[in-house]
């Protein structure tokens, strides 16, 4: 299945390539299973989402290196894809920007002429791919401007989604600059959470030098690795992070319309099996520069596509931290 990867740290700038490329199960070695696309969002300095991505898997893709090695931002949401619906296209790859915010899930939900119905003309000129994830997140955004409040929104919109439309998983992750929120619902995939104090403060890999280790929360569809501290979301959890503070949401019913493995297509079902985790370190060699679609986020709607010229500007070992002026620190989860 798709996998998800989320971290926030509540404000200092620190580079997420210990879980996205060198961890024992990094977004990079699990994207061995999952090689229709991946793709990586930030935050700008100015607060602006900016994302990549590619219909390409993150261990072909140097972009998906390059980026995950010198990209500072106090949140990210990452995604590689196991297609269940729409082509091998860009405008399919997760994540997606809409009004300000980054977003990814991992799961099928059917129904979609339905939920294509409460949508507006102009929400619906948002939707640029045909994949159900970007349908919901096209739907989540109109419900968080006509509430006037991101986790109200949520919670609005995945109501009405498990009370009207066949659903089989509906795990997502929806990031604002400083406030992430994760979503598992109900149990047929999984989403882990590792928080600060949680056992994550001494991880290989995560000692920098000066400043120091920087606590963060982290969030991924399995493990990334063997220590302690990962929790398993309930069924029904919406996380919401805002800085390091962790409130835990239950206020879902189950589904009405749950959709069982039988119920799908084989190639829903297909993308919705579970493997076991592949090799720790996962090769990068014979990676390629990808078609990619870097995009700065837009207050209305999906982006403004960026010239990148070189693919990241930022020198190997360059960044900025908490006060923006020395070398990264390293996430401790």
């Amino acid at each position: 299945m798709c996998r998800l990867f989320g971290m926030s740290t509540g404000g200092p700038r620190v580079r997420a390539d210990h879980w996205l490329l060198d961890a024992p199960r990094s977004l990079r070695a699990q994207s061995h299973r999952m090689q229709h696309g991946a793709g990586l969002g930030w935050f700008s300095l100015g607060g602006e989402p900016v994302r990549d991505r590619a219909p390409l898997a993150a261990f072909e893709n140097a972009d998906f290196d390059l980026h995950a090695r010198n990209i500072p931002s106090h949140t990210f949401v990452s995604h590689v894809r196991d297609a269940s619906v729409g082509g091998l296209t860009v405008h399919n790859c997760h994540p997606f920007v809409m009004n300000d915010r980054l977003f990814a899930h991992n799961g099928v939900v059917k129904g979609l002429d339905t939920l294509r119905t409460w949508l507006t003309d102009v929400e619906r000129a948002h939707v640029s791919g045909e994949t159900d994830s970007e349908l919901v997140f096209a739907y989540l955004t109109a419900e968080i401007r006509r509430r006037g409040d991101t986790t109200a929104g949520i919670i609005e919109a995945v109501r009405r989604i498990g009370a009207e439309l066949p659903v089989f998983a509906l795990n997502l992750l929806i990031a604002e600059a400083g406030r992430l929120w994760a979503l598992r619902h109900p149990e047929s995939n999984e989403l882990w959470v590792l928080s600060p104090g949680r056992g994550g403060a001494d991880r290989p890999g995560h000692r920098a030098g000066a400043p120091g280790p920087v606590p963060a929360v982290v969030l991924a569809s399995e493990p990334m690795d063997d220590g302690p501290g990962w929790r398993l979301l309930e069924t029904g959890e919406l996380l919401v992070v805002d800085g390091l503070t962790e409130t835990s949401l239950f206020p879902f019913e189950p589904l009405r319309h749950p959709l069982r493995r039988s119920d799908l297509s084989l190639r829903e079902a297909a993308s919705q099996a579970t493997a076991p985790t592949g090799p720790a370190s996962a090769a990068s060699a014979g990676s390629v520069r990808a078609d990619t679609d870097l995009v700065r986020g837009s207050a209305t709607g999906e982006g403004t596509p960026v010239d990148t010229g070189p693919a990241v500007q930022i020198p190997a070992g360059a960044g900025s931290n908490a006060s923006g002026d020395a070398e990264p620190a390293v996430v401790t989860g």
